[in-house]
């Protein structure tokens, strides 16, 4: 079968030195779904930007249907039959699923916008590919699954042929990601193109014809699907055997670390999001939350980290009171926490590596003595850290804006996981992590509970919550909607149920997540 995309010799070296792409090779077939796996800073992301017109390759080429092109920008490569589904979704909450469909082609009657040939529009492409969504509803107001459909929707209607999609799955439940798979399979068989970026290598065997591992901007290879095991995959990936299911013995909990009762939260519009929430983590325990996203679990770990005011309800560490304290006041106590957020509240991003690693440390001993920093123990710390979390930079003077997104997700949790911490709350800790970053992350969790640390895991990957979490609290319209004391025999089948709201336990059930 002939190539519809080829990408040659793609090359791409930044200002700064480092190289991206270093004469990578792609091609995807006409109605396939190809995968692109790598490790963080392999060269994935660069080389989709190129794809899609936000980035220009230094050398190299870019062919579809055996014509060169020129994608100068998003508009070009849109153009061009290319559609992109980015992981942060592009979407206006304020307007209409139909609004947001045909920004950048809006129809109009006469010198006014045709709103009624803007919903036909999305109708149309809906019922052609089997996707159930209201186009009068406002972006606000779905869900994330839904807002994930709206965004391949606004592709299609542009004309899409190539889609790419940038970790599609991140924030799905089970069932929506099946429902997802079976609408990608149907555009498969219309004739479209699919490139599926994804650390999740059970989906790309589930979903995928063929796959192209990037290891250190250079291709490695490419694979038939059904010819390899994930094992095979991370090999590829990252040069060695990778655990993809960390082992881990029975915890032995001791005393309660962060207790929260019947916590009450309102949002910026006064709108109650968490409620009557009571549970606790101990000494030597992992305690896992999941949810779709929405459900309150933002609030609650905001609350929890000093980010939040709540008021009603308490939530204390160590048997203080958080609400009275600041967020320096809460680590000098013991928190830890490696946020959702990694570039808003994660890292100072024109600030170094060692910089940032430090930042919650610089004013200890180890460090330094009266007003003075010690810069030869910084360097030697922040190198062997930069060593043992595997950061992919050029030294430790370079600032994190310069790393890829994988690797300051990298240096957020090298700098949470060596902090003076009793209690690590880690919000999404491997999102975006490459397998092999992801396997010493989850380790290292692991050894940290057995060496009596407290941890609040807050996950989407709920292959991830399910293997370290020693219980597990599920989410729901701000409440908690389960509780499971072991998760032994829990599948994500039936924990989907539960995040969805189709199954509910009862209050008495939910007790036990309170250790008094």
């Amino acid at each position: 079968m002939e190539n519809y995309l080829v990408m040659k010799n793609i090359t791409k070296v930044y200002d700064n030195g480092i190289i991206a792409n270093d004469k990578v090779n792609f091609s995807a077939r006409k109605g396939e779904i190809h995968a692109i796996c790598g490790e963080n800073g392999a060269g994935k992301t660069t080389l989709m930007k190129m794809l899609f017109g936000i980035e220009q390759p230094d050398e190299g080429v870019i062919i579809i249907k055996d014509n060169e092109v020129r994608l100068t920008s998003p508009t070009k490569a849109i153009d061009a039959g290319i559609g992109m589904v980015h992981q942060h979704f592009m979407l206006v909450p304020s307007l209409t699923v139909a609004e947001n469909v045909i920004l950048g082609i809006e129809p109009t009657k006469g010198l006014k916008f045709d709103m009624d040939k803007a919903i036909k529009m999305t109708l149309d492409c809906c019922e052609q590919y089997g996707f159930k969504i209201n186009p009068k509803a406002k972006i606000q107001n779905l869900t994330v699954g839904v807002k994930q459909k709206v965004e391949i929707v606004k592709a299609l209607v542009k004309g899409c042929e190539i889609l790419i999609l940038d970790e599609p799955t991140a924030v799905l439940t089970p069932q929506e990601t099946t429902e997802l798979f079976e609408q990608l399979k149907q555009l498969k068989e219309n004739g479209r193109t699919i490139i599926f970026i994804s650390h999740k290598l059970n989906e790309v065997k589930e979903l995928c014809d063929r796959v192209t591992v990037i290891r250190k901007g250079r291709t490695v290879g490419v694979y038939n699907v059904a010819e390899v095991t994930e094992e095979d995959i991370s090999r590829a990936m990252v040069g060695v055997d990778v655990e993809l299911v960390i082992p881990k013995t029975k915890a032995q909990p001791k005393e309660n670390v962060l207790t929260v009762k019947d916590l009450g939260v309102y949002n910026a519009i006064g709108k109650k999001v968490v409620k009557n929430i009571s549970f606790s983590v101990r000494e030597g325990e992992i305690v896992g939350i999941a949810g779709v996203e929405g459900n309150g679990q933002r609030e609650l770990i905001d609350s929890i980290t000093g980010l939040h005011v709540y008021s009603e309800g308490s939530i204390d560490i160590l048997g203080q009171e958080v609400g009275k304290k600041n967020i320096k006041s809460l680590r000098e106590l013991g928190l830890a926490h490696v946020p959702e957020d990694r570039m808003t509240i994660g890292v100072a991003g024109a600030l170094s590596i060692r910089e940032n690693m430090v930042a919650d440390k610089i004013d200890s001993s180890e460090f330094g003595k009266s007003f003075l920093t010690d810069e030869v123990a910084i360097k030697e710390k922040t190198d062997e850290w930069i060593d043992e979390y595997n950061v992919i930079c050029k030294s430790g003077e370079q600032s994190v804006n310069a790393l890829s997104g994988g690797n300051i997700q990298k240096v957020v949790v090298a700098r949470e996981f060596t902090s003076y911490n009793k209690l690590i709350v880690c919000d999404q800790p491997t999102r975006g992590i490459d397998v092999g970053a992801s396997e010493f992350i989850r380790k290292r969790m692991v050894e940290m509970r057995d060496e009596g640390k407290a941890i609040l895991l807050i996950s989407a990957d709920l292959g991830e919550i399910m293997n370290l979490s020693d219980s597990l609290i599920v989410m729901y319209s701000g409440e908690i909607g389960a509780y499971f004391p072991d998760v032994t025999n829990l599948s994500e089948e039936e924990l989907g149920y539960y995040m969805l709201g189709v199954k509910k336990m009862t209050p008495e059930q939910i007790g036990g997540a309170l250790h008094e």
